[in-house]
């Protein structure tokens, strides 16, 4: 009997941890899957011409750690990314809105600025009032959490961090948009999550397929 009323309390304390949240979709419709690729596509407006986030220098000196710029050319995809859960969620195998989550680029290709991880964060080490959002980031650290919100239109969302909101402002490399956290509602950036098809997912990464492979991406997807 105490064991029938334990399970029943967990259930009921799951219940309560996931009430309100909805699942993120990608462009699709579909739901977007922890440890697959995405490429987080900006939405093209007057001001952003779509371009896809890359990993790129925000700095001369110090030349690391990388920031993330949009490409200049529209719809360029960029590089993809996996989501992931931190803590990781056993039995959660999509993301929800408002939840904590980690963000990894995911590339073979990486000839700088090795020493530092592929997760995002934000650089709090910075005094600006909108500081950048980098690589770099460590799982234990809140500067690497983020959640992805729900925005006006079909399947378009915008990312948030405890400091704020993330946006794009002008960069030092010929004006390309550089990502931030930001207070500015005009400067938000708003986004699509594109899944990588297995052409494309070939093409930048490894692909893996076995029920185990994905579930140690699941766990650990960016190391």
């Amino acid at each position: 009997m105490k064991t029938y009323f334990l399970v029943i309390t967990l259930l009921m304390g799951a219940a309560v941890c996931t009430h309100g949240l909805e699942e993120v979709k990608d462009s699709n419709g579909n739901p977007v899957n922890v440890g697959a690729q995405y490429f987080i596509q900006p939405v093209k407006t007057e001001s952003n011409n779509g371009g896809g986030l890359v990993p790129a220098a925000i700095n001369i000196l110090p030349f690391c750690p990388l920031g993330i710029t949009q490409t200049l050319l529209p719809y360029q995809p960029g590089l993809p990314v996996r989501f992931a859960y931190h803590p990781n969620i056993l039995g959660r195998y999509t993301i929800d809105t408002s939840s904590d989550i980690i963000i990894g680029f995911v590339s073979n290709i990486w000839p700088v600025c090795n020493e530092f991880s592929k997760l995002w964060a934000v650089d709090d080490s910075s005094s600006a009032k909108e500081p950048a959002i980098i690589i770099g980031g460590k799982l234990e650290r809140p500067n690497s959490a983020f959640k992805i919100e729900k925005a006006t239109g079909a399947h378009t969302y915008k990312l948030t961090t405890s400091y704020g909101t993330v946006g794009t402002t002008p960069g030092a490399w010929l004006s390309a948009p550089q990502l931030l956290v930001t207070n500015d509602v005009a400067k938000t950036l708003y986004v699509k999550f594109v899944k990588v098809d297995d052409d494309a997912t070939t093409a930048t990464t490894t692909t893996t397929t076995s029920r185990v492979e994905k579930l140690g991406l699941r766990m650990f997807p960016f190391y």
